[in-house]
């Protein structure tokens, strides 16, 4: 599941699993969780509103329940159960992708597969640097990869030589690799102080007090490919008079 915080026009969303689960599996509960929760923030959403998503513990999130997944009766419905958490995934990234705010990942530990696609779903990445890695094992657990995370991973990775690593090779990025290949933003050397780093950003930020509809406007038109196959659609340039 995941908890909310709200410090003046600070929102801190905090990933705190189901049940027992330290590693913050997007299983079905989670992700309703988290889509019912961005959408509380979007309604709530001023000028000057910035979100921050971290988690406890070591891990950001380790991506999709599959261990919820293979308890099913067949493979068929293991499957389906995937299926299922993929679809209901793609809204949660529409939702940070069209949030009227900047949003901030702190990442306190590992953030891999579906955990590292809610990563750089954000506008800013920080990540601690003694714990954790960014890592996409889809190659090697023999899974495919999903449209919208292959346009997310397109739009946020610019470079081939970086995708062909992290994608093609699934290799596990440390935060200062992360910040030499362009994913990470900055890396900081305990969970604390990542989300530290990320106050003191989310503040500078707040003091800008942009237009919320504006902001997620533009981002939106910075990543046309992502937002379309994310069913988001770009609004008309309209020029005001001066």
């Amino acid at each position: 599941m995941c908890s909310l915080e709200k410090r003046g026009t600070l929102f801190i969303l905090t990933l705190t699993g189901a049940d027992s689960d330290d590693q913050h599996r997007l299983g079905p509960q989670v992700i309703a969780s988290l889509l019912s929760t961005l959408s509380r923030i979007a309604a709530e959403a001023i000028p000057g509103s910035v979100l921050i998503t971290t988690a406890h513990g070591r891990y950001y999130s380790t991506g999709f329940d599959l261990i919820w997944a293979r308890k099913a009766e067949s493979g068929a419905a293991a499957a389906n159960r995937l299926q299922s958490m993929v679809n209901s995934l793609k809204p949660v990234a529409a939702a940070l992708m069209s949030l009227p705010m900047p949003t901030i990942a702190a990442l306190n530990g590992h953030a891999a597969a579906a955990g590292f696609l809610l990563a750089i779903c954000h506008d800013y990445v920080l990540m601690r640097s003694d714990v954790g890695v960014l890592y996409m094992p889809e190659v090697d657990l023999g899974l495919p990869l999903p449209d919208y995370f292959a346009a997310m991973f397109r739009s946020k990775i610019r470079s081939p030589t970086v995708m062909r690593e992290v994608v093609m090779s699934g290799v596990k990025v440390k935060a200062a690799e992360g910040v030499r290949m362009g994913i990470v933003d900055s890396a900081h050397d305990s969970a604390e102080s990542v989300v530290e780093a990320s106050m003191r950003l989310a503040e500078k930020l707040s003091r800008r007090k942009w237009v919320g509809n504006v902001y997620a406007d533009i981002r939106k038109s910075l990543y046309p490919d992502a937002c379309a196959v994310l069913d988001l659609p770009l609004k008309p340039l309209l020029v005001s008079k001066i």
